[in-house]
């Protein structure tokens, strides 16, 4: 668990807490929240498996951008650079006191150089490779830091940013596209379906009936509704590895996620190589792109009876998975 540099604020006297409610943005299902009082805390976040684990501690979580306003609203800084100061400037239009805590890794001190730049001296406490600092809103405007609208990339897409690769379809995504059959099965599903690019893809082949984009980031998700729009596709916001599909899939695409903070973490890719698994039909095909680095053949091989390497580059590489074992 992170060490709580807002508890040794609030503990110094550094810091105090207002009377009213607080929200918290985007802190992630480990970070201690203990410092806050649970009755008057609400959380804000779009990442569905943060939300079900602070939901089941008991925390009040939304997703509502409309959120009311607080007495003060603490950032927990995400990886995005444009995210992080989204998140401020939003804090800052829905609080008078703005508190922002993160990791030096995920960039907080860049956004305290660039908030002093606009405020003068700020006060922070440095603990465990991270920094907390905070600031009055009436005193600093950051409309420029306001998150934009989604915007068109190419082809047609749209996305945001907080979305994985919201510049452009990273290559990955696109050697899949080009390595998957002119004929694809019936009832698809595309696994950590980000803004669509895949799933769009893929409803251009013959024999698709219908496809479910799964994914767990809300302003992925928004955007993959703007890019499909075609009507076999449907839009599930949730956790793929808890995710129980209505019936089981003929086919699976994949592009899955290989790291929640800097550092590669393969537990990711092997859970999301399970849980394709266990949606599909006994007959059933998954379709997955990895880094070339990730060590991936040997989930693979214990989840599927046929697994061939179809492709790739020296970045990546292309599966072709077929029959998932029974005991899945």
């Amino acid at each position: 668990m992170a060490e709580a540099r807002l508890t040794t604020a609030i503990d110094s006297g550094a810091l105090a807490l207002p009377e009213g409610e607080i929200l918290a943005l985007r802190p992630s299902g480990e970070t201690d929240l203990s410092a806050l009082p649970r009755d008057r805390t609400r959380i804000l976040h779009g990442f569905r498996p943060d939300i079900d684990r602070l939901t089941a501690a008991g925390w009040q979580v939304e997703s509502d951008e409309s959120v009311a306003p607080a007495a003060a609203a603490i950032v927990f800084v995400p990886r995005s650079k444009p995210l992080a100061r989204a998140l401020v400037a939003q804090a800052a239009r829905l609080a008078p006191l703005v508190i922002v805590d993160g990791q030096k890794t995920d960039g907080v001190d860049g956004l305290f150089r660039d908030l002093r730049r606009r405020l003068g001296d700020l006060a922070s406490v440095t603990r465990a490779h991270g920094r907390l600092f905070w600031f009055d809103a009436a005193e600093v405007d950051l409309a420029d830091w306001a998150a934009p609208a989604p915007a068109e990339i190419g082809e047609g897409f749209v996305t945001q940013w907080g979305a994985f690769s919201a510049d452009g379809p990273d290559r990955g995504s696109q050697l899949l596209v080009q390595a998957l059959p002119a004929k694809l099965p019936g009832r698809l599903a595309d696994l950590g379906a980000g803004w669509g690019y895949l799933a769009r893809h893929a409803l251009a082949r013959e024999g698709v009936k219908s496809i479910d984009l799964i994914e767990a980031e809300k302003l992925a998700l928004d955007c993959a509704r703007a890019n499909v729009t075609d009507a076999r596709a449907a839009f599930h916001w949730e956790d793929v590895t808890r995710f129980k599909p209505a019936a089981l899939y003929d086919g699976i695409l994949c592009n899955p996620p290989f790291h929640t903070g800097r550092a590669a973490d393969p537990a990711l890719g092997r859970a999301f190589i399970a849980s394709a698994a266990r949606m599909l039909q006994p007959a059933g095909q998954l379709w997955l792109v990895a880094n070339r680095h990730l060590p991936y053949e040997a989930a693979l091989r214990e989840a599927f009876r046929t697994v061939e390497e179809i492709g790739g580059d020296s970045a990546f590489k292309l599966f072709h998975a077929v029959r998932p074992q029974k005991s899945r």
